[in-house]
């Protein structure tokens, strides 16, 4: 099949987007990626890139035509707003000039949901499907991540909803994270048999390692290393974390190692100072995927965090297959799915999110067992893991999907 995928983002920044177009590409499919200037985390273009300038690439047997956009700078919700709008005049224009002779166009939307519309406008013209993977449920969790007052958020989410409609309803399949985005999708008048439940998985590289202390080797080897790594923003609720680390931090063997980067990442550094904490709370930056799963090897626990809101508790963060995938033990301060997963699965302790004083309870808890106890925690991981979330089980599930929705 010929595929076009449409995504605002793409390597070399790290998403999911990424292993599946190399992956179809490598079954024989050829791909084609129209995406943005790289430029996420961090806010500006990545070295060798140029906001404002078209690049075409060939990387790994995929085609990546790049648009320009204006990068998301640090912090201006302004200039977020700029480079959304960005992707979807340019990515317009730019779809336009593209050849016709596609099977099918898949949109990956981790946010935000707008990417779909040069996607939507290429599908009509060539006539053929086009498919959308929801990872960030619209409006919902604009509204929830924005610092503003409830009249703010109540414009924000009347003037997005017809937007949202609209993208449903002209996408000829749906496929959804987590089974609690299906129930919000429906009720923009989509029908259930539209819509498939299709989890993120672990990329090939994460897998158990024995980790050999040599990333981590300031941080004293006998203390009980826990773990955060991914995006350092409004919704991974850090200020529930660093009252966490503040609370236990007369406890000098628990370490908390933060992996990542992200809007918050300034406001994070101030408040391990104001804290007192900088003996037990350490920013080590962000690292390439492939390196990640050393990382997670040398932590005795891997934590996983959402704020309290009724959108957060349907979604499934992708970093929790990738902790299940490297048989890593959890503590979670999330509700809803996540949540239900790792309750199933026996591989840690929640509680509820923003839940600091259960959250501290639960590290202390699981800091005090025995290494069977962890071991055991760690085979739960990766059972659930492949039998739920197997990285080949999921692809061969979609090929099968763009089968059929293209009648190939």
């Amino acid at each position: 099949m010929k595929i076009l995928i449409v995504t605002q983002y793409f390597w070399p920044e790290n998403f999911k987007i990424n292993d599946l177009a190399f992956e179809l590409n490598k079954r024989g499919h050829s791909v084609h990626v129209l995406t943005g200037i790289p430029n996420y985390p961090s806010g500006y273009a990545f070295n060798g890139y140029k906001s404002f300038r078209s690049k075409d690439e060939l990387f790994r047997g995929v085609k990546i035509f790049r648009t320009p956009i204006i990068t998301r700078g640090k912090n201006s919700r302004i200039r977020l707003f700029l480079n959304y709008l960005s992707f979807v005049i340019s990515g317009s224009f730019r779809i336009l000039k593209l050849n016709n002779d596609y099977d099918s166009i898949f949109i990956y939307e981790p946010s935000p949901l707008t990417v779909a519309i040069p996607a939507i406008l290429k599908s009509k013209i060539i006539k053929k499907p086009s498919m959308l993977w929801v990872t960030d449920l619209w409006p919902d969790s604009v509204t929830a991540t924005i610092k503003s007052s409830r009249l703010v958020k109540k414009i924000i989410y009347f003037l997005l909803n017809p937007i949202v409609r609209f993208i449903y309803k002209n996408v000829d399949k749906i496929l959804v994270t987590s089974e609690a985005f299906i129930p919000s999708i429906e009720e923009y008048g989509i029908e259930k048999k539209e819509i498939d439940y299709f989890p993120q998985w672990a990329e090939p590289m994460f897998k158990p390692l024995k980790g050999e202390n040599k990333l981590l080797k300031k941080i004293n080897n006998d203390s009980f290393k826990l773990m955060f790594a991914g995006n350092l923003g409004e919704a991974q609720d850090f200020p529930s974390i660093l009252k966490t680390a503040r609370a236990l931090k007369s406890h000098k063997l628990i370490q908390w190692i933060i992996l990542g980067d992200g809007r918050k990442k300034e406001w994070i550094k101030n408040k391990i100072s104001d804290y007192g904490i900088e003996k037990c709370f350490h920013l080590f930056g962000s690292h390439p995927i492939e390196k990640m799963p050393m990382y997670y090897a040398e932590a005795d626990a891997m934590l996983l965090t959402l704020k309290e809101n009724e959108i957060f508790s349907k979604t499934v963060p992708a970093k929790l297959q990738t902790y299940m995938a490297c048989g890593k033990p959890i503590i979670a301060m999330i509700d809803g799915e996540a949540s239900k997963i790792i309750n199933q699965s026996n591989a840690g302790l929640v509680c509820s999110s923003a839940d600091s004083n259960q959250l501290s309870k639960n590290i202390l808890k699981i800091s005090n067992q025995s290494k069977d106890f962890l071991n055991e925690m760690s085979i739960n991981s990766i059972k659930y893991y492949n039998n739920n979330f197997d990285r080949n089980m999921l692809i061969k599930k979609i090929e099968k999907i763009f089968f059929n929705l293209s009648n190939y």
